[in-house]
């Protein structure tokens, strides 16, 4: 439930940048939504996206960020 969560969040964030990236082009400032996109806000959001992606899918991963090793 918190990876859907988490995952809601960041695709809201995402779409807010999306947002913001489209009135910046609709207003013509298109040096500023290229900024945008390649160094700015929209480039973290995708990033932040991808990163947890990316590590729902690495297998069960524990509070302390390593794998589960069951008993020792």
């Amino acid at each position: 439930m918190k990876y859907a969560r988490q995952t809601q969040e960041h695709l809201d964030r995402l779409d807010a940048s999306l947002r913001t990236l489209r009135d910046m082009i609709k207003r013509g400032e298109n040096q500023a939504a290229l900024r945008y996109m390649e160094e700015g806000d929209l480039k973290e959001r995708f990033g932040d996206l991808q990163s947890i992606i990316i590590l729902s899918s690495t297998g069960n991963i524990g509070a302390s960020g390593v794998q589960s090793i069951g008993n020792l």
